[in-house]
C-alpha cells in the first residue's frame, strides 16, 4: 500500500448538467482519481448513472476512473463498465453469490479489483480474498446518497484492515468514502486510509474552490 495520500472526488456532488466540464475542472485542480458512484435503486435506494455515461465522460480526463458499483447482481455489468473506461472496479460482497468469480471477471477485463464494506459489513467478508484484490473501500456512511454525516464507528474496521494488510505485507489501498471533510481527514489517514473520497467538501467548501479543497484534504 502506498503511503501517499490520494484524493478521489466523488462526482455524485457535481453538477450533472455539466458533468464533463466538472471532470475537466477536477483534473486541472489536481484530483488523483475520479470517483464514480453507480447506484441501481435496488442494492441502494438511489439511481445514478450507467456505462454509457461513463463512456461519454472517459475522454474528459486521463485520470483513473475509480468506479464503485452499488448494484446487484453485479457480474453482468462488469464487462460494460470495463469497456466504458473504468480503471478500478469496486463491488460489494453482498451483491454477488460468488466473490471469487466476481474478482476473476474484473481481472479478466484487465482492471484493478476493489471490495467495499458498508458500515455494518464485517471484515470477515473479505479476509479470504485479500491476496487477489487491489483496494478496500470502507463506507463511512450508508451508501445511497451524498452529503451524509461521517460515522466514526467504522474507524476500528479501518485500523483492523490496516493491521492485517501490514502483517501480510500486501499491496492493498485503503479507501474511505462518506462524510469526509477537513475535520476528520486527519483521523481517517491515521487509521490507515490512503485514498480519500469526498464529494460535498470538494464541491461546496471555500466557494467551490476545487484545488484548494483537494489540497486541504490531502495535506490536512
Amino acid at each position: 500500500m502506498s503511503s501517499t495520500i490520494k484524493i478521489s472526488p466523488s462526482i455524485l456532488s457535481a453538477n450533472f448538467g455539466k458533468l464533463g466540464e466538472e471532470i475537466i475542472s477536477l483534473d486541472k485542480a489536481g484530483a488523483d482519481y475520479i470517483h464514480v458512484d453507480v447506484m441501481d435503486g435496488h442494492f441502494v435506494p438511489n439511481i445514478t448513472i450507467g456505462p454509457e455515461v461513463v463512456k461519454k465522460l472517459r475522454p474528459c480526463t486521463k485520470k483513473i476512473f475509480d468506479v464503485h458499483l452499488m448494484i446487484s447482481p453485479v457480474d453482468q455489468y462488469i464487462k460494460s463498465f470495463s469497456e466504458a473506461g473504468a480503471d478500478i472496479i469496486t463491488f460489494h460482497p453482498e451483491a454477488t453469490p460468488n466473490i471469487e468469480k466476481t474478482i476473476s471477471l474484473i481481472k479478466k477485463q484487465g482492471k484493478k479489483v476493489g471490495i467495499s464494506l458498508k458500515p455494518k459489513s464485517s471484515v470477515d467478508l473479505l479476509t479470504n480474498h485479500l491476496e487477489k484484490i487491489d483496494l478496500i473501500l470502507i463506507m463511512s456512511v450508508e451508501p445511497g446518497f451524498g452529503g451524509q454525516k461521517f460515522m466514526p464507528e467504522v474507524l476500528p474496521k479501518l485500523k483492523k484492515l490496516k493491521k492485517i494488510i501490514s502483517e501480510k505485507k500486501l499491496k492493498i489501498d485503503l479507501e474511505i468514502d462518506g462524510g469526509i471533510n477537513f475535520e476528520n481527514c486527519k483521523t481517517v489517514k491515521e487509521a490507515g486510509a490512503n485514498i480519500l473520497v469526498s464529494g460535498s467538501t470538494i464541491f461546496k467548501e471555500n466557494s467551490g474552490n476545487l484545488k484548494k479543497n483537494i489540497d486541504l484534504l490531502r495535506s490536512g
